[in-house]
């Protein structure tokens, strides 16, 4: 589909028009002029599978309804990336993660994920989910996931298909469907569907049927659509924990819709949780 015929469309059809020329991208630039329209119109960009950088969905307004998820939309901020603790050092170490990493893992913490792969370059990867009681840690569940078709990356680009390297808070739940029975924030969008058809198809059409926004490049307390980017718009964003599709993402973790379901039921916002994931290489001992 043409920029013209864009142009020519009432809103509705540009409002899908922007999403496809965003997910399909044609040249360089016209990429470049694409990426300014989608930021401008209130598209956020959750990874996924795509042919050129990360897919745009809509975006929500900020829940304060101040304009915050606007300000500072592409000014770096290292200090906002979603990976500083709070306050000292877990005193029991997560089972099998490095130090670099285990440290990380604030004492408030009760709750941590690990996603991981064995390699840096697979898209195949596990996610266990870690409850502390009785003073250590006990693994609640194992389960099977996809995540970047190119891996996995601690200085990740938008669209270069990999998954960031690294521990990170999990603030914000949402999706197309009505609350499953999670108790973190939750925004239901009913455009998520229609987002996912315009840009791969109707086999695609319940990939955001729900959603855990993983806080990397993201600003905590907003829904998972929000598009501001604390370190930039460079470094991608909207990395989620969503429903899975088979194959490798833009940076998502993918599940499938039972597996998903039942973490957003037992994840306790009063547990501080926190995911972490890379290869095996990098986040193991």
């Amino acid at each position: 589909m043409s920029n013209g015929v864009c142009r020519r469309a009432g809103l509705p059809a540009l409002f899908a028009c922007a999403l496809l020329l965003t997910a399909c991208g044609a040249d360089a630039d016209d990429d470049k002029n694409d990426s300014a329209t989608v930021e401008s119109a209130g598209f956020a960009a959750p990874a996924q599978q795509t042919s050129f950088g990360d897919f745009a969905a809509p975006a929500q307004d900020s829940p304060t309804g101040d304009g915050s998820s606007e300000s500072g939309a592409d000014q770096p901020d290292s200090d906002q990336s979603g990976t500083e603790a709070t306050g000292p050092a877990h005193p029991v170490p997560v089972p099998g993660l490095t130090k670099e990493y285990t440290d990380q893992i604030p004492a408030e913490t009760s709750q941590v994920l690990v996603a991981t792969s064995p390699t840096a370059a697979s898209e195949n990867s596990t996610l266990s989910f870690f409850e502390f009681t009785d003073e250590k840690w006990k693994k609640l569940k194992t389960f099977d996931t996809h995540n970047g078709s190119k891996g996995w990356l601690q200085d990740r680009r938008e669209g270069d298909k990999t998954t960031p390297i690294g521990v990170f808070t999990l603030s914000d739940a949402g999706g197309f469907k009505a609350n499953p029975g999670t108790d973190l924030p939750y925004t239901q969008d009913d455009r998520l569907p229609s987002s996912a058809t315009v840009a791969y198809g109707a086999d695609y059409e319940s990939v955001f049927d729900y959603i855990i926004a993983i806080d990397y490049n993201r600003k905590p307390g907003t829904p998972p659509t929000d598009k501001t980017r604390p370190m930039g718009w460079d470094k991608g964003g909207g990395i989620w924990l969503h429903l899975d599709h088979d194959s490798g993402t833009n940076g998502c973790v993918t599940l499938d819709e039972a597996d998903l379901k039942w973490i957003m039921r037992t994840i306790d916002p009063d547990a501080h949780p926190r995911i972490a994931m890379g290869p095996a290489t990098e986040l193991k001992q």
